[in-house]
C-alpha cells in the first residue's frame, strides 16, 4: 500500500493503515463537497488529520477514522460560523444552511481555494454565501376541510354495481366466470389454429 500521508504529518499514535484509512475518509468528503483542487485538498487534509492525531495522541483507544470525520465537521462548523455570522441561523441548521449555499453559490468552483480556508475569504465570496439563505414556505395556518364524495365516473359506477350485484348473486358470479373462461378458451383455440 502506497504511503499516502502528507510529509509533515507523523503522528505519534495510531498506525499507518489507520491514518490512511482517515486520509482517503476526510479526502473523499473533501471531494464530495467539491473540492477538486489537489493542493487544497492536501493542505485541508494534513491539517485535519493534525488536529485528529493530537487528539488521539490523548485517546489512543479512539478510531483515527472516526476523529478525522469529527475534527472535518467541527472544522467545517466553525468555518460555516465564520462566514454566515448572525444570519439568523440556528446552530443546529448552520451546517446544513452553509452546505446549501456553498451548492447555490458553486463557492468551491469559482472559489476553490477559499472553503475552509482559516485566513480570509474573499468578500465576494462570503456575501454570496449569506446571500442564498433557505427561507421557510408560508406559516401553518389552521384550515378546515370538508369531506366530499368522490365522483369516479359513470364506468366506475356501472363497474361497482355490477360487482355488487354479484356478490348478492353468487350463482351468476359464477357463470359469469365460466363464461370468461370458456371465452378465453375458445379465443386461445381460434387463434391457435
Amino acid at each position: 500500500m502506497t504511503d499516502t500521508l502528507p510529509a509533515g504529518f507523523r503522528p505519534r499514535t495510531g498506525t499507518i493503515d489507520d491514518w490512511n484509512a482517515a486520509y482517503v475518509r476526510v479526502e473523499d468528503y473533501l471531494r464530495a463537497h467539491r473540492i477538486h483542487s489537489r493542493l487544497h485538498q492536501s493542505r485541508l487534509i494534513q491539517a485535519i488529520l493534525e488536529r485528529a492525531a493530537s487528539r488521539h495522541a490523548h485517546n489512543p483507544l479512539l478510531d483515527p477514522t472516526t476523529l478525522a470525520a469529527e475534527e472535518t465537521e467541527a472544522w467545517m462548523d466553525r468555518w460555516f460560523a465564520a462566514v454566515l455570522p448572525g444570519g439568523g441561523v440556528a446552530e443546529e441548521r448552520l451546517a446544513a444552511t452553509g452546505r446549501v449555499a456553498l451548492l447555490l453559490t458553486d463557492g468551491a468552483a469559482k472559489w476553490p481555494y477559499s472553503f475552509l480556508d482559516t485566513k480570509a475569504v474573499p468578500e465576494e465570496f462570503a456575501r454570496a454565501m449569506r446571500e442564498s439563505s433557505i427561507e421557510a414556505g408560508p406559516d401553518m395556518t389552521v384550515s378546515s376541510m370538508v369531506p366530499r364524495p368522490i365522483d369516479l365516473g359513470i364506468i366506475t359506477e356501472a363497474a361497482g354495481e355490477t360487482l355488487e350485484r354479484f356478490e348478492r348473486w353468487p350463482v351468476l358470479k359464477t357463470l359469469a366466470l365460466w363464461v370468461v373462461f370458456l371465452a378465453t378458451l375458445s379465443a386461445i383455440f381460434f387463434f391457435t389454429r
